[in-house]
């Protein structure tokens, strides 16, 4: 028994579904909420379940290397199953940002030629059943429980021995080099690129988890972050493989309520979730109760200075003791009282976050990857020793990392090399060869060094494109012109890099500025002070507002500044090309921008 245990093994995504059956079959492998009670699926339920999709979706004429479009919000045991089953009869998947603008689906369904697609609900449904007629695209379903158009709704209970037949037959076709999805990530020209990961990209990345990640069979996780992203969607297929109990979250209005009835020991969260659960605590320090407020102020203090087991002295382990018997305890009983740690993609998390999540017993593993890297590229771990703050960690097995040319501090660009990486980009194979090197290492775009020899730490971008801290890729040179369309601003920088929200730094148009606080009966002095007039600062705030409502919600402007000076070739704020110098003038609007942040 034990010889035939120890070949169990994957080759292909689906092959994990298996995997758990022959290695740790579990009771309640996924679940999902039904009339808002929790409804769990064993292991052989899902494997029957799926099997029927994909014997309904041969049966309906889709062939090996069909494209399948997806528009999943938050995944679901239904969305995970359909995936499953899309992969067993050899079909492609793309995922598709709900979103996404219909622009953007079109441009996405044209390319890749997809001949299905599969929404989330009715009214993303009801929103792409016009490109029937403009795409490839000619048969919608959604997921949606109880309404016309549900996919599952068609599925038979049972499968004939001929599609069992004809589906075992499908399976044995799929390589584990066959391409498993497209993914479209934002390029810097603002046209979405597809990135092609095989069945032995992700597999790879799933593999390198299991042997990092402290889960055992049987452990609760819950899954809320967005679907339609390689990072949940891996993570997912990671869990299955531990064998762990999958709970997926349906709304993010519930999900303080899921995570106390689920109890998880871990989840994949994005640094947004922890900051707003630290601006809690910080907003109970504008509390009347002085004492109550030392003691948060001091307790939060004593989480921040958290170190690693090894490195802490006797006097601060008692501090730490009476800091979570005080304060810090609310975060566990908020997220279950059972968690034992978070992993934390898609943007950097702030380190003293992540320090004061650990010292509530929380420990916090930021790691880095990237759509083209399946998406794992390194990750801090829960040993001592192996997690440092401020880094996004360690790579992970099979992944190497090289800087390019460094400079004097051991920065450059960031290269990576691995059996995770994409087969390239869709049809698109000179920016293909752009971002791969000689020696077949992938360029990232991301400039980062290396600390104590081994921890990656990201410092900068080397794309214009940089992503928010909720993991939202924006693209500030647009966002830049399109605020200039507002006649009073006459230069715009925007701001955003591993922060909670986008912000701005303005300068006016001076001389409108001036007519208009003159029509007002607004006394003008010099710009250094009406940059601080509280009318002229609304009269900006109504403009962003107005520019904000054709934006979606995470390219909006939330914060701005107004810059009292010009930015000119001159005083060297502007590139010889007229292009503002970012660096130069976050030094110069330093303080100001931390303002807008704290």
């Amino acid at each position: 028994m034990m010889k035939e245990i120890h070949h169990i093994d994957f080759t292909r995504v689906f092959d994990i579904l298996s995997y758990q059956q022959k290695k740790y079959p579990q009771s309640k492998a996924l679940n999902g909420k039904q009339n808002k009670n929790w409804k769990g699926y064993s292991i052989e339920e899902v494997i029957k379940q799926v099997d029927l999709i994909s014997c309904w979706l041969i049966e309906n004429k889709h062939q090996k290397g069909d494209r399948v479009a997806v528009m999943p919000k938050i995944g679901s045991p239904d969305w995970l199953m359909v995936d499953f089953a899309c992969q067993q009869a050899g079909l492609i998947l793309v995922p598709v940002h709900p979103t996404a603008s219909i622009e953007e689906v079109t441009f996405i369904l044209n390319e890749t030629e997809a001949k299905m697609c599969i929404t989330a609900d009715v009214a993303l449904y009801e929103k792409l059943i016009p490109l029937k007629e403009s795409t490839s695209c000619k048969s919608i379903f959604h997921l949606a429980q109880d309404a016309d158009g549900n996919l599952l709704s068609l599925i038979k209970q049972e499968a004939t021995q001929h599609q069992q037949a004809a589906l075992a037959t499908r399976k044995n076709q799929i390589l584990s080099e066959d391409l498993l999805a497209i993914l479209y990530t934002s390029g810097t020209s603002g046209i979405p690129k597809g990135v092609m990961l095989t069945h032995a990209n992700v597999v790879s990345s799933v593999k390198s988890m299991l042997t990092i990640l402290p889960l055992n069979p049987g452990h609760r996780v819950l899954s809320f972050l967005p679907f339609s992203h390689i990072f949940e969607r891996t993570a997912s297929f990671t869990y299955v493989a531990f064998g762990a109990e999958i709970y997926f979250s349906q709304r993010l209005d519930e999900l303080n309520h899921d995570f106390k009835s689920v109890k998880p020991v871990c989840c994949t969260t994005v640094p947004k979730t922890l900051e707003k659960m630290y601006d809690i605590l910080s907003e109970k320090l504008l509390e009347k109760n002085r004492v109550k407020r030392n003691v948060i102020r001091w307790a939060m203090l004593v989480g921040e200075k958290y170190k690693d087991k090894q490195r802490q002295d006797v006097l601060y382990r008692i501090k730490l003791v009476v800091a979570r018997i005080l304060v810090l305890n609310t975060f566990r009983k908020a997220l279950g009282g059972k968690i034992k740690f978070m992993a934390v993609g898609a943007a950097a998390l702030r380190p003293d976050i992540g320090r004061l999540f650990s010292a509530a017993g929380i420990l916090t593993l930021s790691g880095y990857g990237m759509t083209e890297a399946s998406p794992f590229i390194s990750v801090n771990r829960t040993e001592p020793g192996l997690n440092q703050f401020g880094t996004v960690g360690i790579p992970v097995p099979g992944v190497q990392i090289k800087i390019d040319e460094p400079n004097e501090n051991g920065e450059g660009e960031i290269l990576v090399k691995g059996p995770n990486i994409m087969q390239g980009y869709f049809n698109r194979p000179e920016q293909t060869r752009e971002v791969f090197t000689d020696g077949g290492w992938f360029r990232t775009g991301d400039i980062g060094k290396m600390v104590n020899k081994r921890f990656l730490s990201i410092t900068d971008r080397k794309k214009d494109v940089f992503k928010t801290s909720a993991g939202k890729y924006v693209a500030p040179q647009v966002l830049e012109n399109y605020f200039t369309n507002s006649p009073f601003i006459m230069q715009c920088l925007i701001l955003g890099f591993n922060k909670p929200f986008v912000s701005a730094v303005l300068v006016p148009n001076y001389s409108l500025l001036k007519v208009w606080c003159e029509e007002q009966g607004i006394h003008w002095t010099a710009p250094m002070y009406m940059v601080h007039n509280i009318k002229v600062v609304r009269k900006f705030q109504d403009e962003v507002d107005r520019l904000n409502e054709t934006l979606q919600g995470f390219e909006r402007i939330k914060k701005f500044i107004l810059s009292e000076e010009e930015w000119t070739v001159e005083n060297k704020d502007l590139t010889t090309s007229f292009k503002p110098r970012r660096i130069k003038l976050l030094e110069k609007h330093k303080n100001e921008i931390e303002k807008m942040y704290r």
